[in-house]
């Protein structure tokens, strides 16, 4: 805690002024000029309050005494464990310059167009929890200078032959990268952090405890080799793009392999530091049960990111008032035959369930940390040159195995809708090819699918993609069946219907997934799902 050297109260960086500031007697400092006896030693480390979640284990630095009584990875109301401990000082801090009114009225502004999302993310007591933190990051500054020798290639044709001329082009290089920032916490997701990028390091200032005062911070855990890769790689992209632009260049197609290994060996790419930065964040979490939705705000530029679910009454509500109209303007200008509805039940599941796998997909890679090389890196399963592959083996279930020979169910229904119309006495008609297509697209819809299916975590009792592909088989089979009465047409459209809703459902559910986090579980002190 740093103390008001004229009446002891606790000094605040206040960020309108960029200064320290008493609120009892209003005593304006430079954070430069004032700092405790031990700060004002030159030293590698400083004196700081380490706050511990004892549900999911995530942990945030202050030089206060006292935390809010809440956690800000898991969104749980909690007494922070505390102690004191002497951290690595980092190299650079790019002081807030958001208020929090302005974070908050920034946040609002987006939420305003968020019509089905949860009254608790629009709240202003859960908005208020705002909570200012300091992340760490790791700042690079790339060069690329020297001779850069490029081998490229010119064909021109003589009679019946084309002849390749090859060339190595050389030219001088002078640039410098500036700035590449990635976050260097692995409690902190990389998605986010790109979300809310880019930040202004023409901001940032030598490190000074004092500056934390009143915020809190992140732990940097995650070591500086992990992103250099990357970041040689934006850097070497910039210039690549830039050398191959040169007006005596036009004439040549480049040879060179372009992978991030040779383009750093051509471009001479070398990393002139690598430093450690405090760079603000405003962040809330919002906890539903044992998933967890977060809001950040960059604390110096104010762009805002979110994870927004939806309320599924208010969805369904507004999904109910707009379809009355939507109904009425078609019935005015279109008159739809049963066949036709039957073809378009069957298109509209298709789509539905193409909708559902892909956000398994994205679910699966959520889960799993797929993009987060920060937190992969702390789990030992990232490689500093290579992007993320996580092979996730479940459980071989009698429920999997059951799974397994859907698929092959359906293709068998298509095999016998297909003899159905070759045999039938109508043959071919325009309607059954294109039920045949849509049949076409669900098989194979459903055997790519499945896979993603069967190594997600978030299945439920019933897949939500039945209900589809069970639209598309009953469409077809009414379809190839030619029914007499148009009662089969119509019953046929209510069950296809329906089984569209159910998968419209089941994607809205898997969307809230995909929108809320599983509780981070941190290999710290603490940390139990079931808080």
């Amino acid at each position: 805690m740093y103390e008001c050297p004229n009446c002891g109260g606790n000094l605040r960086f206040d960020i309108p002024t960029q200064s320290l500031f008493c609120d009892y007697c209003h005593t304006q400092l430079n954070p430069y000029s004032y700092q405790k006896d031990h700060d004002a030693v030159e030293t590698s480390t400083y004196d700081v309050n380490i706050f511990t979640c004892p549900q999911c284990g995530g942990e945030i630095l202050s030089t206060e005494n006292a935390a809010t009584g809440f956690c800000s990875f898991c969104g749980a109301s909690t007494i922070l464990d505390s102690r004191i401990a002497r951290e690595k000082r980092p190299d650079y801090i790019v002081p807030f310059q958001i208020t929090k009114e302005d974070c908050k009225k920034a946040y609002g502004k987006m939420m305003r167009h968020a019509i089905f999302a949860p009254k608790e993310l629009k709240d202003p007591r859960n908005v208020d929890n705002f909570r200012g933190i300091y992340m760490p990051y790791w700042v690079y500054n790339i060069t690329h200078e020297g001779t850069v020798q490029l081998p490229a290639e010119k064909s021109h044709r003589e009679g019946n032959y084309i002849v390749t001329d090859h060339y190595n082009l050389l030219c001088q290089t002078d640039a410098y990268y500036k700035g590449l920032s990635y976050d260097a916490s692995s409690s902190f997701s990389d998605v986010i952090s790109e979300n809310i990028a880019p930040f202004d390091v023409r901001g940032m200032k030598s490190f000074t405890p004092s500056i934390l005062c009143g915020f809190y911070a992140d732990t940097a855990d995650v070591d500086s080799d992990i992103y250099l890769e990357d970041a040689k790689a934006i850097a070497n992209e910039q210039t690549y793009s830039k050398v191959k632009k040169i007006p005596a260049f036009q004439e040549f197609s480049f040879i060179y392999p372009e992978t991030n290994h040779y383009m750093s060996y051509a471009l001479n790419t070398e990393c002139k530091e690598a430093a450690s930065a405090m760079l603000p964040v405003w962040f809330l979490s919002y906890r539903n049960k044992d998933r967890v939705a977060y809001a950040t705000v960059n604390g110096q530029t104010g762009k805002v990111a979110a994870d927004i679910p939806v309320d599924r009454r208010k969805f369904l509500l507004g999904s109910f008032l707009l379809a009355i109209p939507v109904f009425l303007l078609l019935n005015l200008f279109f008159t739809i035959r049963p066949a036709s509805t039957l073809i378009l039940s069957a298109a509209l599941a298709l789509f539905a369930s193409i909708i559902y796998f892909v956000e398994l997909s994205e679910i699966h890679s959520q889960e799993t940390y797929e993009h987060d090389r920060g937190y992969q890196s702390k789990q030992g399963n990232v490689k500093k040159e290579a992007k993320v592959k996580v092979n996730l083996k479940p459980h071989k279930s009698m429920k999997s195995k059951f799974e397994n020979i859907i698929p092959y169910l359906f293709l068998g229904v298509f095999a016998i809708q297909v003899l159905m119309g070759i045999f039938s006495s109508g043959g071919f008609s325009f309607s059954k090819i294109v039920m045949l297509i849509v049949i076409g697209g669900g098989v194979l819809t459903s055997l790519f699918g499945f896979s993603q299916f069967s190594e997600t975590t978030t299945r439920g009792k019933i897949p939500g993609f039945l209900g589809a592909l069970i639209s598309i088989a009953a469409a077809g089979m009414i379809t190839f069946l030619h029914p007499v009465s148009d009662l089969y047409y119509y019953g046929g459209a209510i069950v296809s219907f329906a089984g569209i809703i159910f998968t419209l459902l089941s994607i809205l559910k898997e969307y809230n997934m995909l929108t809320m986090r599983k509780l981070p579980q941190f290999n710290r002190q603490g940390g139990d799902d079931r808080a």
